[in-house]
Formats: C-alpha cells, structure tokens, sequence
C-alpha cells in the first residue's frame, strides 16, 4: 500500500481501485466493526458475490483485527445456518438482497456497501492482531455430513504469500486473476 498508494489494486468490471482508495475504505470498515466490539479472532461472516466491496469487507475485517469467515450465496439455506450457530457469528457483512439467506439467524447485519461505513474514518486503525491471530475461518465440504471450520493464523497467510512471491516473482506491477470462489481457501 505505501510503495505505490496510486497503482491499481483491483479492477472489477468498469471500475478500477488504487492501493490508497483500497486502504481508505478497508480502514473505515474496520472502524464501524470495532465499534461493533470486533476485535482479534473475532470471527465476521462475509456473504457476497464477486465485487470491489467484497474485497474491500476481507480486508476491512482483517484491519479490524477480526477473521473472516466466507459465506458463499449460492450454499444451501441449510448449510449457511449450520456454519452460523457452529461458529458463533455476530456480525455478518451482506451482499444486496442476500439477507434472506442468513435466516432466522439473530446477530447484526451489515450491508456490503461502501456507503454503509462512508461516516467512517479513514485512517488506519491500531494493529491489534499478530502471526498468532485468526485471519480467516473456512468450512469444508462436510463430506461426513457436517461442516467443519479450520481456522487459519495470519502466519499462515504469511508463509503462503511469501512463497508465492518468491516462486513467481510478483511484483507491484503483475496482475493476478481472481478466479476461484472466496468460500475455497485456495482464493487467499
């Protein structure tokens, strides 16, 4: 974010976000979430489809010091209230017209718009998290009937994104596809 704060660090569809403006919005999510008592390992439900302001929400969730948990749309209604009462959810980021799906589940909702936190400020909240902290929190495919949520650290992150790094030689000027699902452990 500080080497190239003007580049561009997504592009989605016709609309494009510099590192800064990322920073910006992600920064001012993390306030609202604080506010709603978020903090390290506390675990945030992301449900959306594909969009800058999903990204900005993985993000903003991180920078809050809490863990996402990915909440794919098109999961059964079934399988969405089973991850929601195993993993303790309060608070759970929503795509437009997907509050239907979460249920009768009782916590707070969050619309996954960037003006639902635009009030916000847009300064960097303190670091509250470390390699120790939860990063994300992903459920199998419950292939033994129930689903199952593997935490994952942010060293874990870490490890993965320096590798990556090293074995394809990414700089701030390569450009990667975002092809595969948030729910699957792989999109880190």
């Amino acid at each position: 974010m500080d080497r190239a704060p003007g580049a561009t660090a997504l592009v989605y569809e016709d609309r494009r976000l510099s590192y800064r403006e990322l920073d910006d919005q992600a920064n001012r999510l993390a306030h609202l979430l604080r506010r709603l008592g978020i903090g390290p390992d506390s675990v945030v439900g992301v449900m959306g489809y594909r969009s800058i302001e999903l990204v900005e929400a993985l993000y903003g969730v991180m920078k809050a010091g809490g863990a996402y948990l990915p909440l794919d749309p098109d999961y059964p209604q079934e399988r969405v209230a089973a991850i929601l009462a195993d993993s303790g959810v309060k608070v759970v980021l929503v795509g437009p017209g997907l509050e239907d799906r979460l249920g009768e589940w009782p916590g707070t909702c969050v619309a996954l718009e960037e003006s639902s936190w635009q009030a916000e400020p847009s300064k960097r909240p303190q670091r509250l998290t470390g390699p120790e902290n939860l990063a994300y929190v992903i459920y199998t495919s419950g292939s033994t009937g129930v689903p199952k949520g593997v935490a994952v650290e942010h060293a874990g992150i870490r490890n993965r994104l320096v590798w990556m790094q090293e074995a394809y030689g990414l700089t701030t000027s390569d450009r990667v596809l975002q092809k595969t699902p948030y729910s699957f452990d792989v999109s880190v």
